[in-house]
Order: structure tokens, then sequence, then C-alpha cells
């Protein structure tokens, strides 16, 4: 249960930034579109109509990653929710590393 609603929670955030950034992203581009049509020289007015199609394009990628995002991280804890938990944990012996390196050194400095 307690999965599902944090799955909802997600999805329902997500889902507000992805508007918000939109209706932002938006009223941006009409900015731009409104200073194209105010300007006076065309070179002016181009400059204004990319500007207002690179913030719409900027702002749709931004969208597409914040909700990949959060579909991920939607499907990352559905995954962890729904594996077994282990009911008992093995303790393995401990063993002693073999300690090569100063039996190669010792050796070495007999060797000299």
């Amino acid at each position: 249960m307690a999965d599902a609603d944090l799955d909802v929670v997600i999805r329902q955030l997500a889902r507000q930034l992805h508007t918000g950034l939109l209706t932002r992203a938006k009223e941006r581009r009409d900015r731009f579109n409104g200073l194209a049509a105010k300007a006076k020289g065309k070179e002016t007015g181009d400059r204004f109509k990319m500007m207002a199609k690179a913030t719409m394009e900027q702002a749709t990628a931004a969208a597409k990653r914040l909700q990949m995002s959060a579909d991920s991280y939607a499907r990352s804890m559905r995954l962890v929710a729904s594996t077994p938990i282990p009911a008992k944990v093995e303790k393995k012996a401990k063993e002693k590393p073999v300690k090569k390196a100063k039996a190669k050194k010792a050796k070495a400095k007999k060797a000299k």
C-alpha cells in the first residue's frame, strides 16, 4: 500500500513540475514572439523568433528529462519494494589474508 502511495505522489509531483515548466516556457515564448512582432529590423525580429523557438525546445527537453527521472525513480522504488528481504543473514568466517607482499620482500632481501 505504501509503495503505491509513493508512486502516486512521485507521479503527481512530476506532473505538477512538468505543467509549471511548460507554462512558464510558453509565457516566455509568447513574450519573445511579441518582441519579434514589435522589432523594427528584420534581423532583430528573426533573433527574437529564434530565441522563442530555442526556449520551447529547451523546455520540452527539460520536461522530458524530468518525466523520465520520475518514471525511473518510481520504477526503482517498485523494484525495491518487490524484492524479498532475506530472513537470516549468515556471517562468513573471517579468513586471514595471506601476506604475499611481505614474503616477497623478505626473499628479495635474502637474495641480495
